[in-house]
């Protein structure tokens, strides 16, 4: 058979799948740093409308170490998109770091659980409510582990 007919084996093609999912998990951390978390929620059924507080992320200390997970989180990704793949993976530290400061961010002193809770019935309703930042930072530091680590054992 001629040389030019064997079949050559596959060179080994490095996917950067899993960096770049990191990478984009670890930018929408960053971002939802900035959304609200958690607010106070005034209602009256009498008057018919509402007041409401919110409280940022980065307006508290745990937003800020979130936010900086998040950017930490990022440059891994970058490093594993522009370099190698397993650089990637140890962004699994700075989303678990995030995702410990979103859980003491709720159930720490200052946050929300301690928050004042009244229900007048119709006249007057007061409650503390967990926004939707605070949601999507936990399912983006959560994304973050579960990325960082597909990147270490799959090599996608």
């Amino acid at each position: 058979m001629a040389d030019y007919l064997k079949p050559t084996p596959a060179r080994p093609r490095t996917r950067r799948g899993y960096a770049l999912g990191v990478t984009l998990a670890g930018a929408l951390l960053v971002f939802c740093a900035i959304l609200p978390w958690a607010g106070l929620e005034a209602r009256s059924s009498l008057v018919g409308f509402g007041v409401a507080d919110d409280l940022r992320g980065i307006d508290d200390a745990f937003g800020i170490y979130t936010l900086v997970a998040g950017l930490a989180a990022l440059a891994c990704g970058l490093a594993g998109v522009l370099g190698r793949t397993w650089l990637a993976a140890l962004a699994v530290v700075p989303g678990g770091v995030a995702l410990a400061a979103l859980v003491v961010f709720m159930t720490s002193r200052g946050g929300v659980r301690d928050r004042i809770s009244v229900d007048l019935g119709k006249v007057l309703s007061i409650e503390p409510v967990i926004r939707l930042g605070w949601f999507a930072a936990l399912a983006c530091s959560i994304a973050i582990v579960v990325l960082a680590l597909l990147a270490l054992f799959r090599r996608a």
